[in-house]
Order: C-alpha cells, then structure tokens, then sequence
C-alpha cells in the first residue's frame, strides 16, 4: 500500500520535480561557465537535492496522513463528517463543504424517511382499529334493513380510500391532472355517496348547482369534498347542510370558492388551530371515540399540493363552515 501512495505521490508531483531538476542543471551550467570549481558545484547541487528530498519526505508524510485520513472518513462517513480535519488549502476547504453538505442532506432525508414510516406505521395502526367497526357493525346487523348496510359499506370503503390517499402523500411525484373541471360534478357526485346517511338521520342539503368551473384535479378536490361532506354529516345530528359555490374574477385572479356549512356540534376555538394536524381529534375525537384525526390532515396537504387553500370557522353548538379556495391567474 505504502508503495502505491509513493507511486501516485511522485506521480502527482513529476512535474515539479522535474521543474526543481532542470533547475539544478541549468545552475550547474552557469556555475561552470563562470568557472567555478566542480566542488563547489558539486557541492551546490547537493545541497538542493538535499533540501528537495526533504521537501518531498515532508510532503509524503502530509499527503499519506490527509489519504489515510480520507479513507477512514469513507469507511465512516455519517459519524465522522462533523469532525473532519482542518483543510490546508482553498480547495480542499471547498472539498470538505460540498461532503458536509452531502452528509447533512442525507441525514435530512433519512430523518424524513423515519418520520414518514413512522406516521404510516401510526396511521394504519388507527385504520385497523377504525376498519374494524363498520365491518362488526355489519356481522350485527345481518337481519337489519338495506339503508344501514349501505351505510357501513359506505364508511368501509371511505376509510380504504382514504387510507390509499395517505400512502400517495410519500410520493415525490403525483397524478395530478390539472384540467377545467365542473364544480357541479364534483359535489353531486360526493352527495350521491352519502344520500342514504342524510335519509337515515333526516337531515336536510341545501345546494343549487351554479355552472362554475375552476382549473383543479378532478378526483383529488373530490376526495377532498367526500371528506368534508363526510365530517359534516357525522358531527350534524339535527338540522341540515348548505352547500355554496360562487366565483369572483378580481385583479386577474379568478377565485372559485367551495362552502360546507352544517348545524353540528362545532368545533372549539381552541381546537381550530391544530385540526388539521395529523392524529389531532380535539372536541370531536372525544365525541367520536373512532375518529383517527387523519381526514382533514389528508385534505389540507392534498389542498397544498394543489396550490388551494382550506379555511374552517365554527362555533359550539352552532356548526362549522368549511371553505375551499381555489385560485387561478387569468
């Protein structure tokens, strides 16, 4: 090993090397033509020989150090970059930033990584057990009637979907398809899917369709509105929903406005801030022992991608409106 270092040393250095001997030779020249003695030029050429060999036995040594090193930093690269040696010159300083920065990236991603494997781990934890209830609900409800059998499938196959949009949150790449979509559409068809839970508990829907259009994705904004019609419909014991959409063009912004407004329990003023926190369940989580707190986490991280925005008022006792902004430059 020691004679590769050597070889690749003087290899790395021939040129200076050869720089010092033509030196040496060309003050030979001139000490001769002058008429020098040859032991005085002899004696001149050893002495920068001497010293040139010293030079390069100096150099050997830092060089075989700063590779050694080198290898062991490679050997041990995560745990040792933060103490690395005290570069010599420029560009090994430059050098030595570009692998801090590479192992500080690192680091960052790798702590992602167990962050985002922990929430799924968490997540699918709390679906097991929430899965779980629709489908003893039905082993009960064998000789019940057809509307409470279409319930529980209903919430079977809401929470497998939202479980299959968590997992798309890991993705670096989405399915989007950003096209002109109908607002109308959208919510008919989220109200189409819990028709029969707002027959079972006799609550009222206000909605008159207004042929908006807005530029979005089409089944992303309607997870997102099945999930928000889905909470209002669970947290509204009596009383009904409204549904509004309206448009306004201001500034060269066009902004389609989406509201989900019910007469539930609400929502209390010091729970709004973090509802839309991943596993947070507040007030409702209480009222509701199987809420997960996971569905308007998944729809605010789907509105953020989309580049729309999620604003929720409410009150105690009075209700909550829920309001999707969607904006797009003309």
């Amino acid at each position: 090993m020691q004679i590769k270092y050597i070889k690749r040393y003087i290899g790395e250095n021939s040129k200076w090397l050869a720089a010092i001997l033509c030196v040496l030779m060309i003050m030979a020249a001139v000490m001769f033509t002058n008429g020098i003695t040859y032991s005085e030029i002899a004696y001149g050429v050893f002495l920068g020989v001497f010293i040139t060999v010293i030079v390069i036995v100096a150099g050997y040594a830092r060089y075989y150090k700063a590779l050694c090193q080198l290898q062991y930093l490679q050997e041990n690269i995560l745990s040792e970059a933060d103490d690395l040696r005290t570069p010599e010159y420029m560009y090994e300083e430059q050098y030595l930033d570009c692998i801090r920065l590479l192992v500080n990236e690192n680091r960052r991603i790798q702590n992602e990584m167990q962050k985002r494997q922990q929430d799924i781990t968490e997540y699918y934890s709390m679906w097991v057990h929430q899965i779980k209830t629709p489908i003893t609900a039905l082993k009960l409800l064998l000789d019940e009637d057809m509307n409470t059998w279409q319930n529980e499938l209903s919430r079977i196959e809401q929470y497998v979907d939202m479980a299959l949009q968590y997992t798309h949150l890991g993705a670096k790449t989405n399915d989007f398809v950003i096209e002109q979509v109908s607002i109308d559409e959208v919510i008919k068809a989220s109200v189409r899917k819990f028709a029969r839970q707002f027959i079972g508990k006799k609550l009222s829907l206000t909605y008159e369709p207004q042929n908006i259009v807005a530029v979005t994705d089409k089944k992303w904004l309607g997870f997102v509105t099945d999930q928000l019609l889905s909470n209002a419909i669970k947290y509204t014991k009596q009383g009904g929903i409204t549904i509004t959409v309206s448009e306004n063009v201001d500034n060269a912004v066009n902004a389609v406005s989406i509201i989900i407004e019910d007469t539930g329990i609400g929502i209390r003023q010091e729970d709004l801030p973090r509802i839309c926190e991943q596993g947070y369940t507040g007030y409702n989580g209480h009222a509701d022992r199987h809420s997960t707190g996971i569905g308007l986490y998944l729809c605010k991280e789907m509105l953020d991608r989309l580049g729309h925005q999620l604003i929720i008022t409410s009150e105690i006792g009075k209700g909550t409106k829920v309001q999707i902004e969607i904006l797009t430059k003309l």
